[in-house]
C-alpha cells in the first residue's frame, strides 16, 4: 500500500507506518508529482546498487589483509552473504523488520508481508520493490562485516548458517526497533541512526567480536608468552582498492538513506566525504607518530572508521562536525585494534574496531553534534544547546542493540561450535581453506603461499 509522500530521512520509515509523523514533516495531500516519483525511484535503485557494490569492497579488503591461501574462501563468503542474505530477507527478514502493526509485541518484532506478499510496506514515493531492494542491500552489509573477523579458520558450512540467521532474524529485529517504527523510535526522544552506524555497522561489529572470541585466535598469532605477532596480509593493493570501492558505495549508503531525490543529499554527501577523509588522515598521523612510519592498512581502516562514525548523524551534523567525528574515529580505530590484539581477540581485518567500536562512537556522537531539531525524529545535541536528551537516547540504543546482538550471536556461534563445529582442523588451517573447503587454490602455483 502506498504511504503518504514524506520527504524525510530513513528514521521516519517507522513514523510513516505508525502514523507518528509530526506537523513539521510535510507530506503530500494530493497525488505526488509524477516526475518526482520517477526521480525518487531511480535514485534509490541506483543507491541500492552502490550499496550492493560494497560487497566487492569488503571482499577485497578482507582478501588483501589475509593470506593468499584463503583468498577464495574470503570471496566465497562475501558472495554468499549477499546471495543467501537476499533469499532469507525476502522470505522472512523484511516482514520482521517492517511488517505488521507497531503496538504491543510489534514494537519489538514485526510480522506481515512474508515473501513480499500481501500488504507490503513501502515508503513515500518508492515502489515496494525498490524499497525492498535498498533494504536487502543493507542486510547483506551487516552480515558481511563478520566475515573478515572470522577469516582463515572458520568452517564454511557453519558460516553459511550464521549468515542466513543474521539476515533472516537478528538484523531485521534491530531494524524493527528503529527504522521499522519500533520501541527505539517511539521513545519520547527517539534514538537517531540515520544510515546505520549502530543498526548496520555495530550490529555486524558485535557479531564479528563474538565470532572471533568464540573461535579463538589463528594458529601462530600469539607467541609462547602471549605476545601478538603480525600476520601480514598477502596484498595491500587489494585492500586499499577495496577501501576505495567501499567509499564509492557509501554514497549510496548515506545519501540514499534520505529515501528520495532531494537537494539535501548533497549535504549528506559532503559530511560523508569529510568524515572519511578526516578518518584516513588521522589514522595515518597517529600511526606515523606512534610507530615512526605511516601504516598503509591502518590508514585504510581509518577511512572506513571515519565513514562508520559519520553514518549515524550524516544528515544532522554540520561539515565541521563531520571532520571532528571522522578524525576521532580515525584515532580510535588505531588504539582499538591494538587493544583487541592485546586481549587475544584475533580479528585479521580490524572489523570489530572499525564497525563495533566506531559504530558505537558515531551513534553517541549524534547526541553531541546534532544541530537539527525535528520533533519526533531528533533533537539538537549537547554541543548545540540541546542538553542531554538526545545523548541519553543514543546511549540506550547503543546498549540495547549491542546487548541483543551479543546474546543472539553468542548463542548461535556457541551452538554451532558444540554441534557441527565452527573451526576447521589445525591441518586445514595451516594448509589453507581454499584447498580444503573449496577444492582449488585461489591463485596459480606462481603465487607464494605463506603459512
Amino acid at each position: 500500500m502506498r504511504k503518504p509522500a514524506f520527504r524525510y530521512l530513513s528514521a521516519v520509515v517507522g513514523a510513516t507506518a505508525v502514523g507518528l509523523a509530526t506537523p513539521m514533516i510535510a507530506f503530500a495531500q494530493d497525488e505526488p508529482d509524477a516526475v518526482q516519483v520517477v526521480l525518487d525511484n531511480v535514485w534509490i535503485l541506483i543507491a541500492a546498487v552502490l550499496v550492493i557494490f560494497m560487497q566487492a569492497g569488503f571482499a577485497l579488503v578482507e582478501a588483501g589483509l589475509t593470506r593468499a591461501k584463503n583468498v577464495s574462501n574470503i570471496f566465497m563468503k562475501n558472495l554468499m552473504d549477499f546471495c543467501v542474505g537476499a533469499l532469507v530477507f525476502f522470505a522472512v527478514g523484511y516482514a520482521i523488520a517492517f511488517g505488521g502493526d507497531f503496538t504491543g509485541s510489534g514494537k519489538f518484532i514485526g510480522g506481515g508481508g512474508w515473501f513480499l506478499n500481501g500488504d507490503v510496506f513501502t515508503y513515500g514515493n518508492l515502489d515496494p520493490m525498490v524499497f525492498f531492494t535498498f533494504q536487502v542491500a543493507f542486510a547483506a552489509t551487516a552480515a558481511t562485516i563478520v566475515s573478515g573477523a572470522m577469516a582463515e579458520r572458520t568452517q564454511f558450512r557453519s558460516y553459511m548458517i550464521f549468515s542466513a540467521v543474521i539476515s533472516a532474524i537478528i538484523y531485521p529485529v534491530v531494524v524493527r526497533w528503529q527504522w521499522g517504527g519500533g520501541w527505539l523510535f517511539q521513545m519520547d526522544t527517539p534514538f537517531h541512526d540515520f544510515a546505520g552506524s549502530s543498526i548496520v555497522h555495530m550490529t555486524g561489529g558485535v557479531a564479528a567480536f563474538m565470532g572471533a572470541a568464540i573461535l579463538g585466535p589463528r594458529i601462530g598469532k600469539y607467541d609462547a608468552n602471549g605476545k601478538p605477532r603480525g600476520i601480514p596480509g598477502h596484498s595491500m593493493p587489494l585492500a586499499i582498492l577495496g577501501c576505495f570501492i567501499l567509499l564509492i558505495g557509501w554514497y549510496g549508503f548515506n545519501p540514499g538513506s534520505w529515501l528520495g531525490a532531494d537537494p539535501v543529499i548533497g549535504k549528506i554527501a559532503v559530511t560523508t566525504t569529510l568524515g572519511a577523509a578526516a578518518g584516513a588522515v588521522m589514522a595515518m598521523a597517529v600511526t606515523w607518530l606512534k610507530d615512526g612510519k605511516p601504516d598503509v592498512g591502518m590508514t585504510g581502516n581509518g577511512l572506513l572508521a571515519g565513514l562508520v562514525g559519520v553514518t549515524a548523524g550524516t544528515w544532522v551534523i554540520e561539515p565541521v562536525g563531520a571532520v571532528i567525528i571522522g578524525a576521532c574515529a580515525g584515532a580510535i580505530v588505531v588504539f582499538a585494534v591494538a587493544f583487541f590484539d592485546k586481549i587475544k581477540i584475533d580479528d585479521p581485518v580490524g572489523a570489530t574496531s572499525v564497525h563495533m567500536v566506531c559504530g558505537a562512537f558515531g551513534t553517541l556522537a549524534v547526541g553531541l553534534f546534532s544541530n537539527i531539531e525535528a520533533d519526533g525524529v531528533v533533537k539538537k545535541g549537547l554541543f548545540y544547546g540541546g542538553g542531554t536528551d538526545q545523548l541519553f537516547s543514543q546511549f540506550i540504543g547503543v546498549i540495547a542493540i549491542a546487548a541483543f546482538v551479543a546474546v543472539a550471536t553468542g548463542i548461535l556461534f556457541y551452538g554451532l561450535k558444540v554441534t557441527i563445529g565452527l573451526r576447521v582442523p589445525a591441518e586445514e588451517e595451516i594448509e589453507g581453506l581454499d584447498i580444503h573447503e573449496h577444492g582449488l587454490p585461489g591463485y596459480n602455483d606462481d603465487v607464494s603461499y605463506s603459512h
